[in-house]
């Protein structure tokens, strides 16, 4: 592998430096640095960051290849500047099996855009009444730490023990997707004065927050960890704040597209605008912000979730819920929090590829920017701003939020283990 020198890079936002990477590996940081042979990369005052890591993403690959595959979905990753994904467990067939996260283990590996560590499902078929095959996962070559039925919720009190207890033992993580199902029967978007004024089923905050509330409790009781996914309401900024201040052990994410867009935007009846949880309040948006910035949410996943065009060019009711986010979210973050001045680009760095990363244990992820550590880097130019094209998207799906709206900062190279995946805004 040939050395490559990438000068007068932004480390983390910081003065301008040069660094070395050599074999794989982050060989030197500093000024002036030379290397006879290397590939230069001259990056003039971009910053360097870390590759990030999504802790959730949705890759479709078994059974809905018709929306992403592993090779598209992590195209669309390195073009977003991520080096590690995590894939949901909601395929088809489920990945509730050794067998099913071993293929999908293996497609990250053969395509090589980023490293793909499945997730696996926590129940049978993602139905909520038997734990799947969490131990033999673990054991499995995916070495499976995360599980998680996204999608749907783990409603059941005492499943959700025994999953809490079973991971304990290795050191693993349930990740919750908070919604008690009664509460949301026929919801259609947030529920309070858009809700009311457009006549669209509402889906309420305790929702979310009753699920949260009891899992940071059992999690507690069992002294497991609990992580929860797409965090959405300011009451459940709450509930987490007050449950990291008693020592349990919970993390949070929260997604982009819940740190920028509000249920005021349902009134075009867009079903591009139909998520899950859905888009919340203003004071919602603002609350989830000050979270982040404050550490009581971790981190920042995309809950990319593609779907074709068929299963959203349609009325609001029948419409698939989800959002694509890889290729847009580092934007997003750099407008709604660096912007406004709640975070640095060390903060995003923290909060996109160091703690999500712990979080799912992704070895060689979230390092530092320093000699000796495995070189997934992403480089990316925060003086750029254009409008969203979704034609441009390695994606297989374009359904985005963002279409035609003007977002700073662009990618332009992200190399795994000094590879370059994407050189120049262009995938390799």
């Amino acid at each position: 592998m040939s050395k490559i020198l990438i000068r007068g890079a932004k480390v983390l936002g910081g003065e301008p430096q040069d660094v070395l990477i050599d074999g794989g590996t982050i060989a030197e940081v500093g000024a002036g640095l030379s290397a006879e042979g290397a590939e230069v990369v001259e990056a003039g005052g971009r910053v360097l960051l870390p590759g990030l890591v999504d802790l959730h993403t949705h890759l479709r690959e078994p059974g809905r290849e018709d929306s992403e595959t592993v090779l598209t979905g992590t195209r669309a990753a390195a073009s977003g500047g991520y080096t590690a994904v995590f894939a949901m467990a909601n395929t088809f067939p489920v990945a509730d099996t050794a067998g099913v996260v071993e293929q999908v283990y293996r497609l990250g590996r053969e395509h090589g855009y980023c490293d793909v560590q499945p997730i696996g499902a926590v129940t049978v078929g993602l139905e909520g009444r038997k734990l799947a095959e969490l131990g033999a996962m673990h054991e499995s070559a995916a070495g499976v730490t995360v599980f998680s039925d996204d999608g749907k919720c783990v409603d059941d009190a005492v499943i959700m023990r025994r999953a809490l207890e079973y991971v304990k033992a290795f050191g693993g993580v349930v990740a919750q997707h908070a919604q008690e199902p009664r509460l949301t029967e026929g919801a259609q978007m947030n529920e309070g004065v858009v809700s009311a004024e457009l006549g669209l089923g509402g889906w309420p905050a305790v929702a979310e927050e009753s699920i949260i509330a009891r899992d940071v409790l059992l999690a507690e009781h069992v002294g497991s960890r609990v992580h929860i996914c797409h965090l959405s309401t300011a009451g459940s900024v709450e509930i987490v704040r007050w449950a990291k201040s008693r020592g349990i052990q919970v993390t949070a994410e929260v997604t982009p597209h819940h740190l920028l867009l509000t249920d005021e935007l349902v009134r075009t009846y867009d079903p591009v605008y139909k998520v899950n949880p859905p888009l919340r309040t203003e004071r919602d948006v603002h609350a989830l912000r000050e979270a982040l910035a404050d550490g009581t949410i971790d981190i920042v996943a995309t809950d990319h979730a593609p779907h074709p065009h068929e299963d959203k060019d349609c009325e609001w009711a029948a419409a698939a819920m989800g959002m694509v986010g890889l290729e847009t979210a580092l934007s997003v973050v750099q407008e709604t929090m660096v912007e406004t001045g709640l975070l640095d680009w060390a903060g995003v760095a923290d909060r996109m590829s160091a703690r999500p990363a712990r979080i799912g244990r992704a070895t060689g992820h979230g390092r530092p920017v320093s000699a000796g550590e495995p070189a997934n880097l992403t480089l990316v130019d925060t003086a750029y701003r254009g409008q969203v094209d979704p034609a441009g998207f390695a994606s297989r799906s374009r359904n985005t939020p963002y279409q035609g709206r003007e977002l700073p900062g662009r990618v332009t190279h992200t190399w795994l283990r000094g590879k370059a995946t994407l050189v120049d805004g262009k995938l390799t």
